[in-house]
């Protein structure tokens, strides 16, 4: 699967919109509390990195992180606050057992449904077992593109924690759910997810 060149473009536009921006409180607990659930010295990696916020957080905790994005103008801004980031689609996501964590924070929603499960097998694989995955994405239905041209698959709750499921993950029943703005100023109704790779031993 190729990243799709229109939605990458708008973020290589939209970069420095993103790191003006900031992140908002909810994102910042959702974090933190994921973390709270890895090692004090754990490896993260943050998939779809921005230009970097989440990933200065995960670094400032102590944990070495892994920032990656599929825009070159994110990866910049990432680098440009001294963060290890690095371009890579998600389908250029290998390795087995490396990471203690996942944050996949409204990301996987911009790859077609058909593609996500081996998605999440690629990032099931990445993990250590009892290693621990967060998913931010958008509630609805469908897929398509919003005003300013970036494509969206949207989930409904019971249809991401089947295909975390399906993948092999042990899926957490706290889900945290609001509403928030984007950036092409639409409101939009959004869910948190975590989950837990089995330990195989």
């Amino acid at each position: 699967m190729n990243a799709d060149a229109r939605t990458i473009a708008v973020y290589d536009t939209a970069a420095r919109r993103y790191r003006d921006r900031g992140t908002a409180r909810w994102e910042v607990e959702a974090l933190d509390a994921f973390l709270a659930r890895l090692p004090p010295n754990g490896y993260v990696l943050d998939l779809g990195c921005g230009p970097g916020h989440h990933a200065a957080h995960i670094a400032a905790s102590g944990r070495r992180v892994d920032p990656v994005d599929a825009s070159d103008g994110m990866v910049e801004l990432a680098r440009q606050r001294g963060l290890p980031a690095r371009q890579a689609r998600f389908d250029q996501i290998t390795g087995q057992a490396l990471y203690d964590g996942v944050w996949a924070n409204f990301t996987l929603l911009h790859a077609p449904r058909g593609d996500v499960p081996g998605h999440l097998s690629r990032l099931h694989a990445a993990l250590k077992p009892g290693g621990v995955i967060h998913v931010g994405f958008k509630v609805g239905s469908g897929e398509g593109r919003d005003s300013l041209d970036r494509f969206y698959t949207w989930w409904e709750v019971d249809q991401m924690h089947a295909a975390l499921a399906e993948a092999g993950f042990i899926v957490d029943e706290d889900i945290r759910r609001g509403k928030s703005t984007g950036l092409d100023s639409s409101p939009f109704g959004w869910a948190l997810m975590t989950a837990t790779r089995k330990d195989d031993t």
